[in-house]
């Protein structure tokens, strides 16, 4: 069997692919990734008859082929297409919105196999809910979850994963569960730190600071996330405003999509030259605190108060 697997929502396709794989010994499934790997040596691994007649599956990533993107490797997929191994599961993933559908060999992939999409967002507290079916937990808690971990739907996995791990035989799960449990994102508390810096109130960015000091966050990796998050929001502004999805802007800046989808989220009530302004504040900040001109433990605090 051949699949093609694409879209912007890669937890989507990850659970896809566990449920293809369910039943396969994992000394059969085999990983390729185009970025690093060559499809002849994939699609070798996949034509290569088992010596003991075992089934085996094998995962071609970064299947940019099926795409509008140029591609010198259209001869060996439809050769393989038209000379499909029964014994082996190939599956290919492609990280793309749309696959470019006037291309022969995904003409011929929808006919020989099975191509599903996986671009609708998932309603993140349905996820939990889902992840938690089994167990006791009130929708103020469900609340409190995101608000630490986020929405990013793999996250959210990991995060219940360690919650369920320690839990045990317990199904009940309260408030303090996810206080003492989980790994609260900074990212989420870095935009607000950003509204109120852009908006001039010192007073919420400062609280909002010493807090995340009190989690023992150090000062400088503070500067340096907030530096990294008016970069991406900044430059992911600007090629937006080029035609370019976020799929591509992702690429582009080599970040995962969920970070893109943020970025752009929360750019929009700021112009590009009020980010870049703030963004060349922090960079200077950086050259002092590197150079000795200005106390680290103080940099963010002043640059607060600028």
């Amino acid at each position: 069997m051949v699949y093609l697997l694409y879209g912007t929502k890669d937890f989507q396709i990850n659970e896809e692919i566990k449920k293809i794989t369910k039943n396969q010994d994992k000394m059969n499934i085999s990983k390729y990734d185009l970025n690093n790997d060559l499809l002849k040596d994939a699609l070798e691994d996949a034509k290569t008859i088992s010596l003991f007649n075992e089934d085996k599956t094998i995962i071609i990533d970064n299947a940019n082929m099926f795409t509008a993107s140029t591609s010198k490797d259209s001869d060996l997929i439809e050769e393989y297409l038209n000379h499909i191994n029964p014994s082996a599961t190939l599956i290919f993933i492609a990280h793309t919105d749309k696959l470019d559908a006037r291309k022969k060999i995904t003409k011929l992939i929808k006919k020989v196999g099975q191509v599903k999409e996986y671009n609708d967002d998932i309603n993140p507290a349905n996820l939990v809910k889902k992840l938690l079916k089994d167990y006791n937990i009130a929708p103020q808690t469900i609340n409190l979850f995101l608000n630490r971990v986020g929405h990013n739907p793999l996250i959210i996995q990991n995060e219940i994963n360690k919650i369920k791990i320690y839990k045990d035989q317990d199904k009940n799960i309260k408030d303090e569960d996810i206080l003492n449990l989980t790994t609260k994102i900074i990212e989420i508390d870095i935009f607000k730190l950003i509204d109120y810096i852009v908006k001039k109130d010192r007073e919420k960015a400062l609280e909002l600071y010493y807090e995340m000091l009190k989690m023992n966050e150090e000062p400088i990796k503070i500067i340096v996330i907030l530096a990294n998050q008016f970069r991406i929001m900044y430059q992911s502004k600007e090629l937006l405003k080029k035609g370019y999805s976020e799929k591509d802007i992702a690429n582009i800046l080599k970040i995962h999509p969920y970070r893109v989808k943020l970025a752009i989220q929360n750019s929009r009530q700021y112009t590009s030259q009020t980010l870049l302004k703030y963004l060349n504040n922090l960079a200077d900040i950086d050259i002092g605190i590197k150079t000795g001109t200005i106390n680290k433990n103080l940099a963010l605090e002043l640059f607060i108060l600028k």
